[in-house]
């Protein structure tokens, strides 16, 4: 599934053998910590839109997504987003990475990640 520079295959992957691939690829805290509040601030603008009945708040969910988590990126990670390449996957493995953050299980899942063949 991967070679040595870390890179899934092209091959057509499901979401349980993309995951480890999309967390060994958020290896820094500060760019985690982007991601989750990129994500926070997308619902919070979602919530916005609906509670202020404005479809146009809509616009700012992804834009304060991707906007922190580009950003963490570039300037922390050193790599390239996912999103460029698998974009479905990504945007999956960004809500479930900050659900496994609230749960407590992100050391857990980082650490099996990078256990995980390369």
């Amino acid at each position: 599934m991967t070679d040595d520079n870390n890179k899934m295959s092209p091959k057509k992957m499901t979401l349980k053998e993309f995951y480890p691939y999309y967390l060994r690829e958020h290896q820094n805290p500060t760019c985690r910590l982007l991601h989750y509040l990129g994500s926070c601030l997308a619902l919070t603008a979602v919530a916005a839109a609906i509670w202020q009945q404005n479809a146009w708040l809509l616009l700012l969910a992804p834009i304060a997504g991707y906007g922190c988590a580009w950003v963490g990126h570039y300037f922390f990670e050193g790599n390239k987003p996912a999103t460029f390449k698998y974009p479905t996957l990504s945007f999956i493995g960004d809500w479930i990475m900050l659900k496994d953050f609230i749960t407590g299980q992100i050391k857990q899942k980082m650490d099996q990640a990078k256990q995980q063949t390369r």
